[in-house]
């Protein structure tokens, strides 16, 4: 299983990004989706996930960020709105596949926010 994440760029603050993450190959069953960031010299953290019909979100995004997913696509999707220049970040997504789950990584895709 391949994830490819889309959607980061540069964007003032205030502003809005969606980020979406596909999956492709051999997907059958996907359980838990998350998005994780990580800031320049800052541990990898977890942003939002989304599993069995809940989803969960940092303190730091509440109310400003949205996870979604389209289970017939095999996509999710991060809408960032609000944005601030501590949310610049590279956005990792993440989904646990099949049975037993096993975790899947995307690649990357960094969000700037400039202030």
């Amino acid at each position: 299983v391949q994830l490819q994440a889309f959607g980061g760029g540069l964007v003032q603050a205030g502003g809005s990004l969606r980020l979406s993450c596909a999956a492709s190959g051999s997907v059958f069953v996907i359980n838990t989706m998350a998005w994780y960031r990580q800031a320049p010299g800052k541990q990898r953290e977890l942003v939002a996930l989304t599993t069995s019909g809940s989803t969960w979100y940092a303190d730091s995004v509440k109310g400003r960020f949205t996870i979604s997913r389209d289970n017939a696509k095999n996509t999710m999707y991060l809408q960032m709105n609000s944005l601030k220049p501590e949310d610049t970040a590279v956005f990792y997504c993440a989904m646990d596949v099949g049975q037993p789950p096993r975790r899947a990584w995307g690649q990357g895709t960094q969000v700037t926010v400039s202030s």
